[in-house]
């Protein structure tokens, strides 16, 4: 499987519909090459930028789904197109996923469940989504995550218990924490004996400097592809079968005894 990260610069000199264009752009630039694609999360604000999120909100089918669809199809890939600030025309914004498949349709939304800013910043500004993803690849079963999900291990065993092999996370992670990044990064992969496509920005928002350093990290915690902190796109070829062999070698998952649903009886 080949797997493309797009670590796009999110910087506060370039308007969002710009950025939206160049995005789509570089995503159209790899038809032929990469069967996914994946950004990050909110890159067409910036995930620090809290002034932004409600002038920039948008319905789920607003200018960067189209833009995105379009992309996707054209290029031919399954495109993860990182997250945009969902405008819910009945309640209050979301950090929202979007996963479309090579024809242009939307083959899955997920709404960020764990949101950043200790009671201030995006954790009041939008809502709590509620919804674990998967979504079902030719190669592999994807589980979506964004950002600050990546500190909840739960919320990824959830996934594995719905079959996602791979485990991807969309983000806007800040450089002062980027050890964190990579540390956390590997534990989901290991822990969950899955591999683990982590795409962030690149660029300076809202004051915040961006980590960059994209990672894919196989079952083993190996760290196999790995970006620098501008905007560059990360490329590695995997085999997804790998997760299966990995559970099967090492079964650590089939002694869990915690976090199951009890036996019928």
């Amino acid at each position: 499987m080949r797997a493309w990260l797009i670590q796009i610069r999110v910087d506060d000199d370039e308007s969002p519909n710009s950025r939206r264009l160049r995005a789509a752009s570089m995503v159209r630039e790899q038809a032929g090459s990469a069967d996914l694609v994946v950004l990050p999360e909110l890159w067409t604000t910036g995930a620090f930028a809290y002034e932004a999120f409600a002038a920039e909100a948008e319905p789920l089918e607003g200018p960067t789904y189209e833009a995105m669809a379009k992309a996707a199809s054209d290029a031919g890939v399954w495109l993860h197109a990182g997250t945009i600030p969902e405008r819910d025309p009945d309640g209050p914004l979301y950090n929202t996923a979007l996963v479309f498949s090579p024809d242009g349709e939307l083959a899955a939304a997920y709404r960020k469940i764990h949101r950043f800013g200790f009671d201030k910043g995006e954790a009041v500004l939008m809502g709590a989504g509620e919804e674990l993803v998967t979504v079902r690849l030719p190669e592999t079963v994807l589980g979506v995550t964004t950002c600050y999900d990546l500190r909840f291990p739960e919320l990824y065993r959830g996934l594995v218990d719905r079959g996602a092999e791979t485990l991807v996370v969309s983000a806007g992670w800040p450089e002062r924490r980027r050890a964190h990044w990579t540390l956390l990064a590997q534990a989901r992969a290991v822990e969950n004996q899955a591999y683990v496509l982590a795409c962030g920005t690149a660029g300076t928002h809202a004051g915040v400097p961006q980590a960059g350093h994209s990672v894919v990290v196989d079952p083993w915690g190996q760290i196999v592809a790995e970006a620098g902190a501008d905007e560059e796109v990360l490329t590695v070829e995997f085999d997804a079968a790998g997760v299966a062999a990995t559970r099967e070698r090492f079964p650590a998952l089939k002694d869990r005894r915690l976090g199951l649903e009890p036996p019928r009886r």
